[in-house]
């Protein structure tokens, strides 16, 4: 399959999945792609770990990794791809933007390959289900990465391969930072596998993760609340 081919398949993928008859869809999708709709799941993250990580070193070392996941994620493709290709967002592109659907004229200036929100997501997601290893939390968490990268496709500013790149740079920095996360905290501190109906088998009290699960439900209630307020 050749280059042409396969950019012909990258439209036509877009086309399939991009926008809807539904204003009520428009809302819940624009609400999702948001970060500022996730802040409360932000904070619930940040209350988790500090909840149950016992002393200052383990605090910093989960926060010290997460924060380097994103940034290894998010500037690979900010500061050195999305420069480097150059790709116009199809919701810019003068041959395509007249055939996408754009809601509420949203149409960021940055270039689009690669998919930051989807590399962001996805790496977190994945860094944070190896940490807490918890099968609802894990369930919870790739469904929200996911949830996020079909948004910039619904709404038109990345195409599949843009999220497709951005799922699969975040699988190497999701698994190479909570490799060195393992490797550092094994010399720092104690191993512990907790056999316990209450916590997790790295330590995470299943009360907090069920927290975490909860915000996150509630976040996706407002979406579907902005949706039919706001936008039918």
């Amino acid at each position: 399959m050749n280059i042409q081919a396969l950019t012909d398949l990258d439209h036509q993928l877009l086309f399939a999945l991009n926008g809807s008859d539904s204003l009520f869809l428009d809302g819940i999708m624009i609400t999702l792609t948001s970060s500022v709709t996730w802040i409360p799941l932000y904070v619930t993250l940040f209350y988790l770990v500090i909840k149950n990580n016992e002393t200052m070193i383990q605090i910093f070392l989960v926060i010290g990794f997460a924060t380097l996941c994103l940034l290894l994620s998010s500037g690979m493709a900010d500061a050195f791809i999305k420069p480097l290709v150059g790709r116009i967002r199809p919701c810019n592109d003068p041959m395509l933007k007249y055939q996408i659907d754009v809601v509420d004229q949203y149409r960021p200036r940055t270039f689009s390959f690669f998919s930051g929100h989807a590399s962001n997501t996805f790496s977190i997601a994945l860094f944070l289900c190896l940490l807490v290893r918890s099968s609802l939390f894990s369930i919870f968490m790739i469904t929200w990465s996911l949830l996020n990268a079909y948004t910039r496709l619904y709404l038109g500013v990345h195409y599949p391969s843009d999220v497709l790149v951005g799922f699969a740079w975040a699988t190497v920095v999701g698994f190479s930072t909570y490799w060195m996360y393992c490797r550092v905290n094994r010399k720092l501190s104690a191993n512990a596998n907790y056999i316990s109906s209450q916590y997790t088998q790295t330590g995470y009290n299943y009360k907090d993760v069920h927290l975490v699960i909860l915000v996150m439900s509630v976040s996706y209630m407002y979406a579907i609340f902005r949706g039919l307020v706001l936008f039918t």
